[in-house]
């Protein structure tokens, strides 16, 4: 830049300090989490991580100049020397470290490591990624120089100062008032409700009437949703379920649903399912099920077609669409509406279940997985309301911030730990990170039963924003059964490399991460009380619906 001794960085330059602190965060990005990460994954976060050391660090040296009144200074071709002497031998040393955590890793949550090769993608993809975002960053400031030069031509270089400020501060402010946000996610969700028009493989409309969307229903096929659609189109039969219980006699279960284009409201389209489901003579079954959906309306198939077969057949299961985004989406931006559709359908259930005489109720259980259990959550105050109103629950993959959960952790009995807690004895709440095997205390189990499942692996569970500054006590504890023992928190560290592991914690093995499949087999025998099922069976149920994932 004339006039002022500064030379202007060419595409290839970098500033020191900013490469040394790109180095640190680099190196971090290499430490164990909660979930393996294919090699290609990694290196993207590798250069994601760099990219952000390097900004900070270019800002860090900027304020440090500040203060010392003087301009940046030529490093020395001996700085450089030294800092890449060290930042190949520390790559390399973080690489291989990596490399070794990673077959770790990979092996405790029953997948196979990638090959040794793939582990070239690593710095590949990093340096790539990384050169891009820094690139990235120049443009956006070479942009804003132009422009304040441009200003400055026609208003004088105060003005164009004041110009540029104003239009930051205003970009921040549409940034924080989340303007710009929900701009976004409107346009989100109006690309994610076209794809909800269409139906799945596999999904037909249904020909009896103990579907939603089959003949004599009040709710109509084509108002479903893709989720809906495939919730109501799928699912076992009487003869299936009567094969699994060799020949016994079965009844066809009845599934109902009310989409979000099937009525103007939450309250409505609540009020519409509990019609139609008493249209369907589910108040007449044996077992009742009110299932808060997940993300675009999603009901785990596993978790419904596995309550089924165990009630064999004899029951009702019934949910709602609250949103069109999936589950990632509907993770960070949906939770008000999870927590209205949760307590509005269940309300309507009970409301309606309630006038019934006591002798010919159904009984009631409620599930949610992921952001549905902090919507099943919502329609009770504590554990003596789950006890009063419920039979059973059952709570998979309990998001951080679901506030019954985090009561009943919190609260845990003196002794045992964040990872597989026991709640005033167990008397009605209980913990599982295995539910084929344990579920703590190993007493009995009188009355309602409430249980979550939790992975210790599952980073929906664990992520929080109380990691930036704070260890949470599942790393002060021993280890889950799938985590690292040599994973350890690092103040902001931790945050991020937790949050990277979101977008991996639905693509793991079922029975690590936030993959739940077949688990709802031992989940609902234990919450239903059928402590004599065989275990041949029960694994042969669990195949079945690991197979429809």
């Amino acid at each position: 830049m004339p006039g002022t001794g500064v030379r202007r960085l060419g595409a290839g330059d970098y500033t020191l300090p900013g490469l040394w602190v790109a180095l640190v965060l680099a190196c971090l990005s290499f430490t164990p989490s909660l979930l393996p990460r294919p090699a290609a994954f990694q290196g993207a976060v590798v250069g994601i991580d760099a990219a952000l050391g390097y900004g900070l660090g270019v800002l860090g040296a900027f304020v440090w100049r500040e203060f010392a009144d003087r301009g940046p200074r030529q490093p020395s071709e001996r700085s450089r020397r030294a800092w890449r002497v060290v930042a190949v031998l520390a790559l390399v040393g973080a690489t291989l470290v990596g490399r070794r955590w990673h077959v770790q890793a990979s092996r405790i949550v029953d997948a196979e490591p990638e090959s040794a090769w793939a582990t070239l993608l690593v710095p590949l993809v990093g340096g790539a990624v990384f050169v891009l975002l820094v690139a990235l960053g120049r443009a956006i400031g070479d942009l804003y120089r132009r422009v304040s030069t441009w200003l400055a031509r026609r208003m004088g270089e105060r003005a164009a100062r004041a110009t540029g400020l104003l239009a930051l501060v205003s970009v921040t402010v549409l940034l924080a008032s989340g303007v710009l946000w929900d701009a976004s996610m409107r346009f989100a969700d109006r690309v994610y409700a076209t794809l909800d028009g269409s139906t799945p493989d596999g999904a037909t409309q249904p020909s009896t009437g103990l579907r939603s969307g089959g003949p004599g229903s009040l709710v109509e096929w084509d108002t479903l949703g893709r989720e809906g659609r495939s919730f109501t189109g799928r699912g076992p039969t009487s003869a299936e379920i009567s094969a699994f219980h060799d020949g016994e006699p079965a009844l066809d279960p009845i599934r109902i649903y009310a989409g979000l284009s099937s009525a103007d409201d939450t309250e409505q389209r609540a009020d519409l399912a509990v019609r139609d489901l008493w249209r369907a003579g589910g108040f007449e079954r044996e077992s009742l099920l009110v299932v808060t959906a997940t993300g675009t309306g999603w009901v785990e198939p596993s978790a419904a077609g596995s309550f089924e077969y165990l009630t064999r057949g004899d029951s009702a299961v019934v949910s709602m669409q609250y949103s069109h985004l999936p589950s990632w989406l509907s993770f960070l931006v949906d939770q008000e509406k999870a927590r209205e559709a949760g307590r509005g359908l269940f309300d309507a259930v009970y409301e309606r279940w309630s006038r019934m005489p006591p002798e010919e109720r159904p009984r009631l259980f409620v599930f949610g997985e992921s952001l549905g259990s902090f919507g099943g959550e919502t329609a009770f105050s504590g554990e003596f309301d789950l006890r009063n109103r419920l039979d059973g629950a059952l709570f998979v993959g309990p998001p951080n911030f679901n506030p019954l959960y985090r009561e009943f952790v919190e609260g845990r009995d003196s002794g045992s730990t964040e990872v597989e807690p026991v709640y005033l004895a167990g008397r009605t709440i209980r913990f599982t990170t295995l539910p084929a095997r344990s579920i703590e205390p190993a007493t009995e189990w009188p009355g309602t039963r409430v249980l979550y499942m939790q992975h210790a692996s599952d980073p929906v569970t664990w992520w929080s924003p109380d990691l930036i500054l704070s260890k949470p006590d599942w790393l002060d504890e021993p280890r889950g059964r799938d985590v690292l023992e040599d994973t350890r928190w690092i103040p902001l560290v931790t945050f991020w490399q937790v949050s990277v592991d979101l977008a991996l914690g639905f693509s793991t093995t079922p029975g690590h991460g936030h993959n739940f499949s077949g688990e709802h087999v031992d989940g609902w025998a234990a919450v239903l009380g059928i402590d004599d099922l065989d275990e041949d069976d029960a694994e042969a149920l669990r195949q079945v619906f690991r197979r429809e994932q």
